[in-house]
């Protein structure tokens, strides 16, 4: 599976997992009801979204240049620390706000979540490509 139908299909599962996961742990950090925390999850979500489209079509422009195809553990998770680093950037001030916490105390809840998407985000990835196969820009030329 390639192109935009590889692309859907990964932000629908890996999202729909997110959201349930996420909701269930801002819940647990900020002491808000699941509702209002799977409220943040979904804009959360949304914001992932786009994040996700335009890291990942990065990411796969600049692995289809390296002399080196395939994706080693090493680009792997480079591929997760970027994809997540640049995700905390959006989503502190975004928990801030709608948590009414400062700043220090939401970039606090995105590190707890940071460490489980991180974790979240290799798992998925590696199992992803062992069910529908790794893009294009990461198979060996033929």
């Amino acid at each position: 599976m390639q192109g935009l139908k590889r692309r859907v299909v990964y932000i629908s599962l890996y999202e729909g997992i997110a959201i349930v996961a996420a909701s269930v742990g801002l819940s647990l950090m900020s002491g808000q009801g699941l509702g209002h925390s799977g409220v943040l999850s979904v804009m959360a979500s949304i914001v992932a979204v786009v994040w996700n489209l335009a890291f990942n079509a990065l990411f796969e422009r600049w692995e289809s240049r390296q002399a080196v195809r395939g994706r080693s553990i090493g680009r792997r998770i480079a591929h997760a620390i970027g994809f997540e680093g640049g995700l905390v950037a959006f989503l502190v001030p975004m928990f801030a706000w709608w948590l009414d916490v400062s700043l220090l105390q939401a970039l606090t809840m995105d590190l707890g979540l940071v460490v489980f998407f991180l974790v979240y985000t290799f798992v998925f990835n590696w199992s992803f490509d062992a069910v529908f196969g790794l893009p294009a820009a990461a198979m060996q030329p033929t």
